[in-house]
């Protein structure tokens, strides 16, 4: 595989340090509240990376963190009467249950911030000690700027008219203001606050809590080591969070760290910035609300290049499901002609050697992840598919190139409840007949009167089923 590298601005091969396994971490979540669709393209993103290099034969250790302290969950968590542990321990529950909708896979290792507060303010005495952190009077930690040169390479400060102090304080936690030798500094550990409640712990330095750069530095330390073959998140994390985590972790310990640099460009929504006030803030349970299936979301989510910014619409998430629907049908055709009755598995499928026509998409995937020139060219060899000498391979090859996009196609079609009244049973026909003749606006009301009756549409993969809320 290659991909491009946030640090060097170029696409580079991709190969395991160590020889064996390809080891990677990814910033999870912060477990205060659903995430939405914008989360879930950088987590869908990298289940692609990630399936595409297991596919190829290259073993994986996939660690991902959660974020299980920090200002937002411990201010909602009062503000729910709960304590910390039970508020993020929901909405981590949450957080799995989307994921498995979503169909990604579950990291090797996925540890919290919480569970590794020792490791972090070992990090922190290492620091102090090399003289690259220094205490402030309220018992706060910083991390001294200036005395690492190279800060700033990742988001080519040196290259930027950029007010460091102004950035850091905007764009991270606006309470890691405290004393500073200097307004870039940025905190490695908090001291307690009142605000805090009952949600801090001892230190050296006194009662706190880490600052939020520093869990993952010490995560990855703990499971990757200090030199590990790639990093990856969002692309709003290059700075401050990832120029933070370089820092402290190369001063403190050593090493190469990230060896390659994996960032995911955000989407729009309608053409415009997400937002709760525009109306078009989606999680995904909003989603399949208006009767889309994850399956069709995660499609419509790796529809565009992972550097290019997503134009998420309505009309693509159903254009997104009729796509499944054609992959449905050319799958069903071709197991027949090849006398197939259950789709190969994940593991049966790695390091499948002859893709037949569907070797187009895999080259396409294996240039710098390219999701919309692998679908395109899927596409392109399903037409040929149906009349090659050799169905059985064409087959297998889909099944691969399905499975390294992590698309599901159903078994058998869903079909409409039985118990459903006659009048809701034509009201969901009139709506299938028109979402089939792309006559979105008639299909969504149509929708929406039959939810106002008490009935939930689903689509799926060439049909619907219907569900009694």
């Amino acid at each position: 595989m290659r991909l491009f590298d946030t640090l060097a601005r170029e696409i580079q091969d991709l190969s395991p340090i160590n020889g064996e396994s390809f080891g990677f971490y990814c910033c999870g979540p912060t477990v205060y509240g659903p995430a939405h669709i914008g989360n879930f393209r950088t987590f869908v993103v990298q289940d692609v990376f990630r399936r595409a290099l297991e596919l190829g034969g290259t073993p994986t250790k996939h660690v991902r963190n959660l974020t299980d302290v920090d200002d937002k969950t411990i201010r909602d968590s009062q503000a729910a009467g709960k304590t910390l542990g039970e508020f993020t321990a929901f909405w981590t529950e949450k957080f799995h249950v989307d994921c498995a909708a979503l169909n990604c896979l579950e990291p090797h290792i996925e540890p919290s911030a919480v569970e590794h507060i020792p490791q972090q303010v070992q990090m922190i005495e290492e620091l102090i000690e090399k003289g690259h952190a220094y205490s402030a009077e309220d018992g706060s930690v910083y991390f001294r700027i200036s005395s690492y040169p190279e800060y700033g390479a990742l988001s080519h400060l040196e290259n930027r008219d950029l007010d460091l102090g102004h950035t850091q304080s905007q764009r991270a936690n606006d309470s890691d203001e405290y004393e500073k030798d200097s307004v870039a500094d940025f905190v490695l550990w908090k001291a307690r606050r009142e605000d805090d409640g009952e949600n801090y712990w001892s230190s050296p330095w006194g009662e706190g809590r880490p600052g939020w750069h520093l869990e993952c530095s010490a995560m990855i330390r703990e499971y990757l080591g200090e030199s590990f073959d790639l990093h990856s998140g969002g692309e709003d994390l290059v700075f401050p969070h990832h120029e933070n985590e370089i820092a402290q972790s190369k001063c403190s310990c050593g090493g190469d760290f990230a060896a390659h640099w994996f960032h995911i460009t955000h989407l729009l929504v309608e053409g415009k910035k997400m937002s709760k006030s525009l109306g078009n803030f989606y999680r995904l349970g909003d989603l399949l609300e208006k009767g889309a299936s994850a399956n069709a979301v995660r499609f419509a989510l790796i529809g565009a290049h992972y550097r290019k910014q997503l134009n998420f619409t309505l009309d693509s998430l159903h254009a997104a499901g009729e796509a499944l629907d054609k992959l449905h049908k050319a799958e069903r055709s071709l197991a027949e002609l090849a006398g197939q009755d259950v789709a190969p598995s994940y593991e049966e499928l790695i390091g499948l050697e002859d893709k037949g026509l569907f070797e187009e998409a895999w080259i396409g995937l294996n240039e710098d992840l390219n999701t919309q020139r692998a679908i395109g060219a899927i596409f392109g060899a399903l037409r040929r598919a149906e009349n090659d000498t050799d169905p059985l391979t064409q087959w297998k090859g889909l099944h691969f190139m399905l499975n390294a996009l992590g698309i599901e196609l159903p078994e058998v079609m869903e079909e409409v409840a039985e118990d459903a009244p006659e009048e809701i049973q034509a009201l969901a026909v009139e709506r299938w007949e028109a979402r089939s003749n792309k006559e979105w606006a008639k299909s969504d009301e149509l929708r929406d009167k039959l939810k106002d009756l008490g009935w939930l549409v689903k689509d799926g993969s060439g049909d619907y089923s219907l569900e009694k809320l």
